[in-house]
């Protein structure tokens, strides 16, 4: 059987919609081993506070941060891979790689960018 021109063009069309392979990136910043050594043995553990005066609405939600990019939609571009964005700044499509338990995402709204000491428990 003869591959047809509407067959060629159909398989082309899949292979370049194809996914492009996860690349693993490293986060920005990381100190090196003795660094960070030094800064956590000048880290004080203290008996745990109260919560006097803390309030969430002290600490404002996604700030923009250029344009019309949040906090958010500039953590999604920095750490996913193939990052496309709308007009407004939102993750339309991408792929995200969670190097704490290997999970990969392809929806920015199913990715969660939080904070790895809740504020709460830093306020205290």
């Amino acid at each position: 059987m003869k591959p047809t021109v509407i067959t060629v063009l159909a398989l082309a069309a899949l292979v370049s919609a194809a996914p492009a392979p996860l690349v693993a990136r490293t986060p920005p910043n990381i100190p090196s081993t003795s660094e960070a050594q030094t800064q956590l043995a000048g880290l004080r553990v203290a008996a745990q506070g109260p919560q006097t005066g803390y309030s969430r609405d002290l600490f404002p939600h996604w700030n923009t941060v250029s344009g019309a990019c949040n906090t958010r939609e500039t953590v999604l571009k920095r750490d996913g891979t193939s990052v496309v964005t709308d007009s407004a700044c939102a993750s339309v499509s991408g792929r995200w790689y969670s190097p704490f338990d290997g999970a990969t995402w392809s929806a920015a709204s199913d990715v969660d960018i939080d904070h790895m000491v809740p504020l709460s428990n830093a306020w205290k």
